[in-house]
């Protein structure tokens, strides 16, 4: 199998229950749920991404044409030290590639392996972290993890048709559009109100970081 990868880096996780770990980040090239180019977001099933996984022109991305090849230049890119690598797959949507051999290869090299995903796929099973993002208008079939993290505010998807799920933490990150201000406000107020919701900031925006 041939990998489309746009980038991958070393930085921080930005966001979540795993913020301010370091990490390797594997973003795969393409979605489901939109293609990533402008012409087509106001006719995609998820609208507000605000990611850029198109092609495969990024910080070492390219077409992997093994597993093996591809594991080795994930792990290359882990500092030298004694911690094992934590890669988090992302996109796009990873499920679309992740595959077991690709996630044996990375267990050959040591890797911790996360996953986000808008969970209209399901995962494999022998991931160590799942963070799923619930999109408005697609269908969730991944219905546990680790992690949800919804967007917030998504009028079609609303945090109260998630929360008997079966996840450990439960995020709300507010919307980062031209209104962001007040979808942050309105997310604390929900957090507030119902305490099973977490904050979730993108704090590598904030730190200026990838």
């Amino acid at each position: 199998m041939t990998y489309f990868i746009k980038e991958m880096f070393y930085s921080l996780q930005g966001e979540g229950a795993q913020a301010g770990r370091p990490a390797i980040f594997c973003r795969f090239a393409g979605c489901n749920l939109w293609s990533g180019r402008e012409v087509d977001r106001a006719n995609a099933v998820c609208r507000f991404c605000d990611t850029e996984f198109h092609g495969t022109d990024g910080a070492h991305g390219g077409h992997y044409a093994d597993a093996d090849t591809l594991a080795k230049q994930i792990s290359a890119l882990w500092p030298n030290t004694a911690e094992r690598p934590f890669v988090v797959c992302t996109g796009g949507e990873p499920l679309l590639q992740l595959n077991a051999a690709l996630i044996a290869a990375l267990r050959q090299h040591k890797c911790e392996i996360a996953v986000e995903t808008n969970g209209t796929l399901l995962a494999p099973a022998d991931l160590d972290w799942l963070c799923v993002s619930p999109k408005a208008g697609a269908p969730l079939r991944q219905i546990c993890g680790d992690e949800l993290k919804l967007v917030y505010p998504q009028i079609a998807a609303p945090p109260e048709q998630f929360v008997n799920l079966a996840f450990r933490y439960f995020f709300l990150q507010p919307l980062a559009d031209s209104n962001c201000a007040i979808h942050t406000a309105q997310a604390i107020e929900y957090c507030l109100a119902h305490p099973q919701w977490r904050l979730s900031l993108q704090t590598h925006k904030l730190l200026g970081i990838p």
